[in-house]
């Protein structure tokens, strides 16, 4: 692919701030819109099974909005069919308006020659029948998730149901326990939307530009990477999309931005807040190392003994800066900050309230903080943390 000449320079500085207000950190969060609107802007919002303070999908709204209710979150998501979950970045949180855009995954799955589970002869038909006639229905009511208690021992109605969920013949409506509840696409889709009419090349178009403006700038693989897309893919549908070629210093790549995004600078206020690992603000290590000359890594995965901020580190975010991480848990109505990284003394009292915000809305009255990488600074943000939490 040729690359085209820049339509602007970006300094570093510029491009960084271009990426906050795109992903909804700068400026006064849009109330009226609230959830939904988080939602739309951003185009899609991972799930994860992980829950500390909160599941991933309540901490991305809260990280922009605030202490708003967790029930209003999951209604939000959920009440008159306003998203669905698929496969996006990973496991996510869609707006309804993008089911059509999809529908080059849907053919792909359709067209797989190879599934890691069997499907029994006949399960698939009699899964769909019965969510026509008892639907929604969990994948327990179906019949069994499981045949051992192994993760991956499927039963055939979970194998079924989860292959009719990536035809797109199924659509999980809500998460209920953690568990998905499953309907049938023609019920639960607007019929405006419900269908599969879009060509390949015109979902990869669609979707390219969603992902350059829910970004406001970035590199060929930082717009391949939202929705996990081919870098080839991307390549074949750029020129359309909408989207501008810049340079950004230091970036060492070609970029592309929203033209939108270029037209007036960023302003207003900058949120402070802790940030789940998975928000798409941070979810490609390489583009926040590059932006924010922060590296980060979940470490949930990674053995005990070999984790060097924690099991569910959460970077900080400040004044438009990535300033620290705290690895928290709760005990009781107690927040607790097991391990704390502090980008110096200036960061304290910006850690401090991200904390103690975290703490009120997930009805936490005390904190406590254990273990901070300089030690000497440990006190000192007790001290604010208690002040704050009054």
């Amino acid at each position: 692919m040729t690359t085209p000449r820049p339509l602007a320079d970006l300094s570093a500085d510029e491009a960084r701030r271009i990426v906050l207000r795109a992903q909804g950190f700068i400026g006064a969060p849009d109330r009226r819109s609230g959830v939904r609107g988080i939602l739309r802007h951003l185009g899609a919002i991972q799930l994860d099974t992980i829950s500390v303070l909160a599941r991933s999908h309540e901490l991305v709204p809260y990280a922009r909005l605030g202490a708003v209710g967790r029930r209003t979150v999951e209604d939000a998501y959920w009440q008159d069919t306003h998203s669905f979950e698929y496969w996006s970045h990973a496991a996510c949180i869609l707006p309804i308006e993008e089911w059509p855009h999809f529908a080059f995954r849907r053919r792909a799955y359709r067209n797989r020659p190879h599934w890691n589970h069997d499907l029994p002869d006949g399960v698939y038909d009699q899964v769909i029948k019965q969510l026509r006639s008892e639907g929604p229905l969990t994948a327990t009511e179906l019949g069994g998730a499981k045949k051992t208690n192994d993760w991956w021992d499927w039963s055939g109605s979970k194998v079924a149901v989860e292959r009719a969920l990536m035809y797109g013949e199924v659509v999980c409506v809500e998460r209920r326990g953690w568990k998905r509840i499953y309907d049938l696409a023609e019920r639960a889709v607007p019929d405006d939307l419900l269908h599969d009419e879009l060509d390949d090349t015109e979902c990869l178009r669609r979707l390219v530009g969603l992902a350059g403006r829910s970004l406001g700038v970035g590199t060929r693989a930082d717009i391949a990477d939202y929705h996990r897309l081919k870098g080839e893919q991307v390549d074949a549908v750029i020129a359309e999309s909408g989207l501008v070629p810049v340079s950004v210093e230091g970036w060492g790549k070609p970029a592309w931005a929203d033209p939108a995004a270029l037209e007036t600078p960023p302003r207003g206020r900058h949120r402070t807040t802790l940030l789940s690992p998975f928000d798409s603000l941070i979810w490609e290590r390489a583009r926040t190392e590059r932006i924010f000359g922060f590296a980060h890594r979940l470490e949930a995965y990674v053995p005990k003994q070999k984790r060097i901020h924690g099991y569910f580190a959460m970077p900080v975010l400040a004044g438009g800066r990535l300033v620290g991480r705290v690895d928290p848990a709760r005990e009781g109505r107690t927040l607790v900050a097991k391990q704390v990284t502090l980008d110096g003394p200036k960061a304290v009292p910006a850690v401090a309230q991200a904390l103690a915000e975290a703490a009120t809305w997930v009805d936490c009255t005390d904190a406590r903080v254990e273990r901070v990488d300089t030690p000497e600074l440990r006190e000192p943000l007790a001290q604010e943390l208690a002040r704050l939490l009054g």
